[in-house]
């Protein structure tokens, strides 16, 4: 499935757009989980802060 959202991004300038998957851990349950998203490369920096 990876492969299709990054070639279909690369058609249509997808040089500006970054795939993301940030770390959390369940207070709960104490397991992690994994939230992935496809975001602009100017606002990585700001997604993880």
């Amino acid at each position: 499935m990876a492969k299709k959202t990054v070639a279909t991004l690369q058609k249509a300038g997808g040089k500006a757009y970054a795939k993301v998957v940030k770390m959390t851990k369940s207070p709960k349950t104490g397991a992690y989980t994994f939230k992935e998203e496809i975001i602009p490369t100017d606002d990585v920096t700001n997604y993880f802060k």
